[in-house]
C-alpha cells in the first residue's frame, strides 16, 4: 500500500552542557524531523496541522513524493506520448501547496521520491507498480522533478525503504540471494543524474532510506517476500563484498548522505537485534562503522553523514510493538538523546502527527496488507497523548552511582532560554523545583541532580507567554 510520508524538520544545532547546566561545546549539529503523512495532503486538516507544527518549533520539512500520482496515464501498459522531463507534462498538486506553504514560511525542503511508479515504467506492469522500475523513465522524471522544485528544494532522497517489499520488487532473487540492492543502485545513479541534466551540478542526494531489520539470504523454508537487512543492502548497492571489498567494475556512488528508519521494538530504545546487519535506533553504531568501511573500499566519500529520516515509538492501541504512553514519552526522548550523542547522525525524526488506524501485523505490508502506525503525537481521534506534550520538551532522567543525570531541550527557544526542572519525590502529592537553569544556545541543557524523584517534568514559558508543560517522565 502507497505511504506518502510528509516530513517536517526542525534544524537544531546540538551542543551539550555541562551539569551545572554551563555551556559547552558539542561535536555534531543535528535535524530533528517531523512527518504529518496524510494529514498535510488533506487540505481538510492541511492548515491546522501546520500551525500545530509552527507551535512545536518546526522549521523544515520534507516531502515524499510519489512517482505514480503525478505521472501522465499511471495505469496505462504502454508509456503515453509525452515529453517526459518536461515539468509541465506532470500534475504536481498536492505537493505543490506543500512546498509552497513551506518557502512561505521559510522552512527547508528535503524531497524524497519514491514509489509505487507509473505502470508503463514497471517491467511486468502488474499492480502494486514497484517491480523493477525503469531507470531510464527515472532519470526523465528526476529531471522533470529538478527542473519544477529547483530552489524550493535543499536536499534530494531517493525512494523509500527500498530494502522493503511493499515499495520495491523484487527484494530476493530465485536463489535467495538480494536481487533489490542492484535495482536500487541504478535508481540511484539515474536520478541524480536526472537531477544534473536539470541544471543542478551537485545535488545533494541522499541514499537509503533503509528499513531496520531483514534478511542476508532467506532461508529454505520463507517465502521471499522479505526484506533485505539494511547493512547487506548497503554493501550490495555500493558493489562489496561481506567483507567490504569493492567490485572492480562499479565506480563509486556520489551519495551525499545516509538516510535510514531506525525503528526498535517494544523493548525499548536500547533493544540489540539479533542479527549483525540489522540496525535499530540502540545500535546505531552498526550503520556508522559500515559506512566507514565502505568509504575504505573507495564505494562513498568518507565520513557521510546519517539521517534518520523516519523514526516513532509505537503505543497502545499497538499490542504487537506498542508500550503505554507515558512510555512512548519517555522512550522517544531516550532515542532522541542517542542520536544527538552520535556525532554522525545528522538528523533525527518523529513519525506521524496523528495515529494510523490499527493495521496489520508489521510484515503484512509486504503482499500488499496495510501496516497501521500508533508512533504519532495524537491518537487517530486526534486526542493528544503525554508525547504530544513531551515533544516541545523532551527530557531523559537516567540513574547513576550517585544519583540522576538529566538531560533535556527546549525545541521551540532556537537560543538560550531559562527552563525549569520538577521533580515530584516519594509521597509527594504535587511536584516542586528542582532547579531553575539556563540552557545552551541551542536549548540543549543537562543536570546532575541526588533528589530522589518518583518522576520529573519540564516548564518553560515561551516570549510570547505561552507554558509549556511536559508530562511525568520516570528514570530509566
Amino acid at each position: 500500500m502507497l505511504r506518502i510520508r510528509i516530513l517536517l524538520c526542525a534544524l537544531l544545532c546540538c551542543s551539550a552542557l555541562a551539569a551545572t547546566a554551563t555551556e559547552a561545546s558539542a561535536s555534531h549539529g543535528q535535524m530533528l524531523f517531523f512527518e504529518a503523512s496524510t494529514d498535510l495532503l488533506n487540505p481538510q486538516t492541511r492548515e491546522h496541522v501546520v500551525s500545530q507544527l509552527q507551535s512545536l518549533g518546526v522549521r523544515a520539512l520534507r516531502v515524499e513524493l510519489s512517482w505514480y500520482s503525478v505521472a501522465p496515464d499511471p495505469t496505462s501498459v504502454t508509456k503515453p506520448n509525452f515529453e517526459a522531463t518536461n515539468p509541465s507534462s506532470y500534475g504536481w498538486e498536492p505537493y505543490d501547496w506543500i512546498l509552497n506553504r513551506a518557502r512561505e514560511l521559510h522552512w527547508h525542503v528535503l524531497l524524497t521520491v519514491s514509489s509505487p511508479v507509473p505502470r508503463w515504467a514497471t517491467s511486468n506492469h502488474q499492480a502494486p507498480y514497484i517491480t523493477r522500475p525503469d531507470p531510464q523513465d527515472f532519470k526523465e522524471f528526476m529531471t522533470a522533478v529538478g527542473r519544477h522544485y529547483n530552489s524550493q528544494v535543499s536536499l534530494y532522497a531517493i525512494w523509500n525503504e527500498p530494502n522493503q517489499p511493499a515499495f520495491l520488487l523484487p527484494q530476493f532473487n530465485s536463489n535467495r540471494t538480494a536481487a533489490s540492492p542492484r535495482i536500487y543502485r541504478a535508481l540511484f545513479q539515474e536520478g541524480y543524474a536526472g537531477l544534473q541534466a536539470a541544471g543542478i551540478t551537485h545535488p545533494k542526494v541522499l541514499m537509503g532510506e533503509t528499513a531496520p531489520t531483514g534478511y542476508d539470504t532467506v532461508p529454505a523454508h520463507e517465502g521471499l517476500l522479505h526484506n533485505v537487512a539494511p547493512l547487506a543492502f548497503l554493501r550490495g548497492a555500493l558493489c562489496l563484498n561481506s567483507h567490504y571489498k569493492r567490485s572492480s567494475s562499479c565506480s563509486s556512488l556520489p551519495a551525499y548522505g545516509y538516510s535510514h528508519h531506525a525503528y526498535t521494538k517494544a523493548a525499548g530504545p536500547f533493544y540489540d537485534p539479533p542479527g549483525a546487519d540489522n540496525v535499530t535506533i540502540g545500535v546505531l553504531g552498526r550503520l556508522t562503522h559500515a559506512l566507514d568501511l565502505a568509504a575504505k573500499a573507495h564505494a562513498i566519500k568518507a565520513h557521510i553523514p546519517v539521517y534518520l529520516t523516519e523514526f516513532g515509538i509505537q503505543s497502545y492501541p499497538n499490542r504487537e510493538l506498542g508500550v503505554p504512553v507515558s512510555k512512548q514519552a519517555q522512550f522517544d526522548a531516550i532515542a532522541e538523546k542517542i542520536a544527538y550523542e552520535n556525532p554522525r547522525m545528522a538528523a533525527f525524526s518523529q513519525y506521524l502527527m496523528s495515529d494510523d488506524n490499527l493495521g496489520g501485523p508489521s510484515s503484512s505490508s509486504a503482499d500488499g496488507g496495510f501496516v497501521g502506525f500508533q508512533t504519532g503525537l495524537e491518537y487517530v481521534n486526534y486526542t493528544p497523548k503525554p508525547l504530544y506534550y513531551a515533544f516541545p520538551v523532551p527530557l531523559v532522567i537516567h540513574k547513576t552511582h550517585s544519583g540522576y543525570a538529566l538531560w533535556g531541550l527546549v525545541r521551540l527557544a532556537g537560543k538560550s532560554t531559562k527552563v525549569t526542572v520538577l521533580v515530584k519525590k516519594k509521597g509527594a502529592r504535587s511536584f516542586t523545583t528542582l532547579k531553575t537553569l539556563t540552557t545552551n544556545s541551542a536549548g540543549y541543557w543537562t543536570l546532575s541532580s541526588k533528589v530522589k524523584g518518583l518522576s520529573w517534568s519540564v516548564r518553560w514559558k515561551s516570549p510570547g507567554g505561552t507554558t509549556y508543560n511536559g508530562p511525568p517522565i520516570a528514570a530509566y
